[in-house]
């Protein structure tokens, strides 16, 4: 059987241990999560939307995996000043990370998104992030706590649980929701945890922790990566 092609938008790396040069990377825990489910991860290369259409890039695959990164630019959703620590913002990332966003929500390709995926997803759609949290007493860096999955959504139908441990790294979370989404879960403090677009044309579930953390050993974490890749397949098929 032929695996589902599952897009994953390269992230930019000044340094790795393996290369002379900045490279384009993915997470191997992510990468690996997508193959035990069944896909075949292709990493693309994020090119700038005014070059090379997104949309016409996209169209060839089965569905997409928006990874975790860097800080969106605060002016990419109104902001303007930034917090000092706001970090690895580049142009181009957000370019292009926003218009996958778009564009796989537009074309109904199967879409998971992941930390900054979530945040870049939310910003597509019109939404703004609260760009820290508060310090090191409320971030959610190096930390394993429960979140709260709503009933009847597709986070609870691919984690198969309404409660779950969340591995986070992030200093900011969303402030107001991006058009059309809802809240899907949520950490005790408050935090948004999962966002997801009722109506929308193709399955589509974001987080705002990393389920690839804990995926090798968590059968709910795995759930996501399994659930993306069967909607791919439900696409590949038609």
């Amino acid at each position: 059987m032929t695996r589902p092609l599952i897009a994953v938008p390269a992230r930019f790396s000044a340094t790795t241990s393996a290369l002379r040069y900045a490279a384009e990377v993915s997470a191997r825990a992510l990468i690996e999560a997508v193959w035990r489910a069944g896909g075949e991860p292709v990493s693309i290369h994020p090119a700038d939307p005014a070059d090379a259409d997104a949309g016409e890039r996209l169209a060839r695959f089965d569905g997409v995996l928006l990874p975790g990164g860097g800080d969106l630019a605060p002016h990419r959703y109104g902001a303007t000043e930034t917090h000092p620590t706001v970090y690895d913002v580049d142009d181009l990332q957000d370019a292009f990370d926003l218009e996958v966003a778009r564009r796989t929500l537009d074309l109904g390709i199967p879409l998971l998104a992941i930390c900054r995926g979530l945040h870049s997803v939310n910003v597509a759609l019109g939404g703004t992030l609260e760009q820290d949290m508060g310090g090191p007493e409320r971030e959610h860096r190096h930390l394993v706590h429960p979140v709260t999955i709503e009933r009847g959504t597709l986070l609870e139908q691919s984690t198969g649980t309404e409660k779950a441990d969340a591995s986070c790294y992030h200093h900011q979370r969303v402030d107001r929701l991006g058009e059309g989404l809802t809240i899907t879960a949520r950490a005790a403090d408050g935090t948004v945890e999962g966002l997801e677009l009722p109506g929308g044309e193709g399955w589509f579930t974001a987080v705002q922790w990393h389920p690839e953390d804990t995926a090798h050993r968590d059968e709910a974490q795995q759930g996501l990566f399994d659930a993306l890749v069967r909607a791919a397949a439900a696409r590949e098929g038609r």
